[in-house]
């Protein structure tokens, strides 16, 4: 599924929009080039969950956790990683427990060691503006796209 976005707008749009369509436990992992809107799209996604607060990018502390209403997501950046058994010696695997929503930018930093995403998103410049290629990986990753394209 390709999207087209104009603008930053956009990128927070399509963040709230897949944000909508979760039931929780799902994992999502997020490539593209620095400055691509990895980090804005989180934005949207947890603007939508209801968190008013700023949200960055977690490069130097490798997660950021986020509890909104009766949901825990983590957001990790693991542009930095240099070893994939680094996030084995952090247990990675025990923020994905089936109920936590993780969401990953770099993921291919980790790929030894993350859980398998149920929806890869690749985001890119595309001209003045950006283009996000969002594929399923999953039933669950099915589901969840099956509601933004409805």
């Amino acid at each position: 599924m390709l999207f087209s976005l104009k603008d930053e707008s956009e990128t927070v749009a399509l963040g709230k929009k897949i944000a909508a369509a979760i039931k929780g436990g799902e994992i999502i992992y997020l490539s593209g080039e620095l400055g691509a809107g990895k980090t804005t799209f989180v934005r949207g996604f947890l603007n939508a969950l209801g968190h008013s607060g700023n949200v960055k990018s977690p490069t130097y502390t490798l997660v950021e956790p986020y509890s909104i209403d009766d949901k825990n997501i983590y957001h990790f950046d693991l542009y930095r990683i240099n070893d994939p058994e680094e996030l084995e010696a952090m247990g990675i695997r025990d923020y994905c427990d089936g109920e936590s929503v993780c969401l990953y930018e770099w993921p291919e930093q980790g790929k030894e060691v993350l859980p398998d995403a149920d929806i890869i998103i690749s985001l890119s410049h595309k001209g003045s503006g950006r283009e996000a290629n969002i594929q399923p990986n999953s039933a669950k990753g099915e589901q969840v796209l099956s509601q933004i394209s409805a």
